[in-house]
């Protein structure tokens, strides 16, 4: 069958499939197919296309087609295969597969909804970005990655290639994608359609700038959030949580954020506070308020029988439904003497009405008293697979629409806020997909282990998460489940993740400390967790690093207003500024914070030196030396417990506050 144009577009219709293939934005295009019609309501992260004025579509005598799109061109065969070429030099980015005998060609419409798309892979190749997991890989070629959310993994499904190309997967269904030494191949259980999205560019930062103008700019990271925060498992009262503010203040301490953690509400799903703990929420927020602190409050989407909304959101609707009837629901802990584990219903989040019902509940019980800071935990939902794949969303069932409910969950707070004035939105979210940034998510990496494996593993986490459009990224500084302050060597690993912690974009510090308190909900806390909780040597370390993060937070702010203006991510590979220097791609334990600070973080239990690769194209100040040094040199940097290597473009007036 030969092609058409139509509405701008490519379109081939035949037996099997219909395809369309149509600039979407400034050297992009988007392809769709499927076995149908092409629904143009979908859903996924693509809405309305930014202006092609450049795009060229031409049909050819022998049943090909060609759309040249600024600097990316895709040549289309008359059999329906496609290639992607840089437009200016010729050079294959990417190419559908091509099939062998008697198997089917490179996209797939199989029974039940199932698709696939296949891709020849190329050597060489390496592959960033795909959200957030925790196999310790920068480079991802080779991995076969589970396109399902969960605690720790935020799974967005946008690939950055060495070969210069971005590649969304805009298809919210459960899948996997696979990232073969022949094959990469792309597959959705459910929806019907083939749909993805790809650009050209000659650097990660044109890439990154194309992706973010056709899935949202990230907003203005607002002036508070960008110093510390203070949190733990938990704070239990209002007296303790405001004790541990007061005290910052009077040690002179900097504090930006005291989070309230799970369970200071009365049931799951009232979302507001319980009386006797928390008796005057708003002259606490006014006392925090005068001390320069912001309150951040947990919300879990869990909805318990017997909560103020529960009946209210089963008779509306509201709820998620279970595929076996009736309410999906999953036991977690309660208040109830009785039952100490009942069974919680979801709201809905992929629902209009659901979402303004839920905003309703934090303007009038947080908002109103000043709370703006929403930490959206177990956002995956927080479900075991087998029960999540029964869940029926009002955007579809699991299979088709389950990686909508993080970001449109996070998309009931930046919309709440919106409508109250507030256009510098920030969630600390636990889980994401494609668009989540521009809703103000700052991703966080889940329940994760408090070891140096741990800490090396986030380092690569936190640069892919980069790579996948999310610029806000921070994790548990110290780790979440275990850690004594006592210990010594645990210390050494608190105090090396805090100083990774002071150069990341959320400086955070959280985790459920020994000893634990066994009981869940009403008395449940971990051990101290504050920076005066591990000892003499360790609090004058932590807090010369939180003298630096203040210091640092200008820099921040410029950082936060390039990501509004081209999403570019304030914490990055060393490739996303040095994508000339070949030795830049294989270095996946350094970061750059902007495109004038040089990371090197400190992952081994007793390391006081590490190996440091400083990229070409650039002269490289050690700040505390004064010393400086040629790119493209390896050298051995010290790292005594006080800091861990960090160096300065020359000339860069970021340097200063190094010192």
């Amino acid at each position: 069958m030969s092609y058409s144009i139509r509405v701008g577009g490519l379109e081939r219709h035949a037996t099997e499939e219909i395809l369309r293939i149509e600039p979407w934005g400034p050297h992009a295009v988007r392809v769709r197919a499927s076995s149908g019609a092409i629904d143009p309501a979908a859903p996924g992260a693509l809405e309305s296309p930014p202006p092609s004025p450049h795009a060229e579509l031409s049909v050819s005598d022998d049943g090909s087609a060609r759309l040249v799109n600024g600097h990316l061109a895709v040549e289309a065969s008359a059999h329906g295969r496609l290639r992607f070429l840089h437009a200016d030099s010729g050079r294959e980015l990417l190419a559908d597969k091509t099939p062998y005998p008697h198997h089917a060609g490179p996209r797939v419409h199989a029974a039940g909804g199932r698709t696939e798309q296949h891709f020849e892979a190329c050597d060489g190749e390496r592959l960033h970005g795909l959200g957030q997991h925790l196999h310790g890989l920068l480079d991802q070629k080779g991995c076969v990655i589970d396109l399902v959310q969960g605690n720790t993994v935020a799974t967005i499904p946008f690939l950055h290639s060495s070969r210069g190309y971005g590649l969304l997967w805009n298809n919210p269904a459960t899948g996997r994608v696979e990232l073969g030494t022949d094959t990469t191949r792309w597959v959705a259980d459910g929806g019907g359609r083939v749909d993805y999205w790809i650009t050209a560019g000659d650097t990660p930062a044109q890439i990154m700038d194309a992706y973010t103008l056709v899935t949202g700019r990230p907003p203005l990271l607002p002036e508070w959030a960008s110093g510390f925060w203070q949190s733990k498992l938990r704070y239990r009262t209002q007296d303790e949580l405001l004790t541990v503010a007061r005290q910052y203040k009077e040690r002179g301490l900097p504090l930006s954020v005291i989070v309230c953690d799970y369970f200071h509400w009365p049931s799951m799903g009232d979302w507001r506070f319980e009386e006797s703990e928390w008796p005057d929420p708003a002259a606490m927020v006014k006392e925090l308020t005068d001390l320069g602190v912001r309150l951040a409050v947990s919300v879990w989407p869990t909805v318990e029988p017997g909560s103020d909304t529960f009946d209210e959101l089963r008779a509306s609707g509201h709820l998620v439904q279970d595929a076996d009837g009736g309410l999906l629901t999953f036991p977690w802990p309660s208040r109830s003497a009785e039952e100490p584990m009942r069974p919680n219903a979801y709201y809905g989040a992929t629902h209009p009405g659901a979402r303004a019902a839920l905003w309703q509940r934090l303007h009038d019980n947080y908002y109103a008293m000043g709370v703006s800071c929403f930490w959206l935990d177990a956002c995956e939902p927080d479900l075991t697979r087998e029960v999540a794949d029964r869940a029926v969303y009002a955007a579809g069932p699991a299979a088709e629409a389950a990686n909508l409910y993080p970001v449109l969950h996070t998309r009931t707070v930046a919309e709440g806020l919106a409508q109250a004035g507030d256009d510098r939105p920030l969630s600390l979210v636990r889980s994401a997909w494609a668009g989540s940034q521009k809703y103000g998510s700052a991703l966080w990496s889940g329940d994760i282990p408090p070891t140096f494996d741990s800490l090396a593993r986030q380092i690569r986490a936190g640069l892919n998460v980069a790579m996948s459009g999310i610029p806000w990224w921070n994790t548990d500084i110290g780790g979440f489940g275990g850690g004594d302050p006592d210990d010594p060597a645990y210390r050494e690993v608190l105090i090396r993740w805090f100083q990774y912690g002071t150069f990341s974009p959320v400086m955070r510090l959280h985790g459920n400390r020994l000893p634990h308190d066994p009981n869940f909900c009403t008395d449940a806390t971990g051990g101290p967790n504050e920076v005066w909780s591990y000892g003499e040597e360790a609090y004058g370390i932590l807090r010369d690093h939180l003298s630096l993060r203040e210091r640092l937070r200008p820099y921040l702010t410029r950082l936060s207003e390039d990501a509004h203006r081209t999403g570019a991510p304030p914490m990055r590979p060393l490739f996303f500024d040095f994508p000339e220097d070949e030795r830049a791609w294989d270095v996946d334990d350094q970061f750059l914070l902007g495109p004038d600070v040089l990371v090197a973080p400190v992952y081994e239990a007793g390391a006081r030196a590490r190996r440091v690769y400083l990229p070409c194209g650039a002269r490289w100040l050690d700040p505390m030396t004064g010393r400086t040094a040629e790119g493209g040199t390896t050298l051995d940097a010290k790292a005594p417990l006080e800091r861990i290597p960090v160096f300065v473009r020359e000339g860069a007036d970021v340097a200063a506050r190094l010192g």
